[in-house]
């Protein structure tokens, strides 16, 4: 605030010219999902391998709704014979 009242130009957070933006986005619905230690420790594993082995930088949120996404379009394309409904019935 005393910047602008002293006449110098806003700060800017913009990003450098050669970093690419994140793919970050706003979600309006929220949803509580609860893991196990292990569970969460291999979704940061996922995270990790993301980044190292292939270069990207994506936050565990982003990999759960992924995943989600690929599960949901896999049973709406397979059916019974998806990877979901044969998880749920223990095949």
């Amino acid at each position: 605030a005393q910047d602008a009242a002293a006449g110098a130009p806003p700060r800017r957070r913009g990003r450098g010219a050669n970093r690419r933006p994140s793919g970050r986005e706003r979600h309006d619905e929220k949803i509580t999902v609860y893991v196990s230690a292990e569970e969460l420790m291999d979704l940061e594993h996922a995270r990790l391998v993301l980044r190292g082995e292939h270069g990207l930088a994506v936050d565990r949120g982003r990999i759960v709704r992924e995943a989600v996404a690929v599960v949901l379009a896999d049973l709406e394309q397979r059916g019974d014979a998806s990877i979901l409904v044969r998880r749920l019935r223990g095949r």
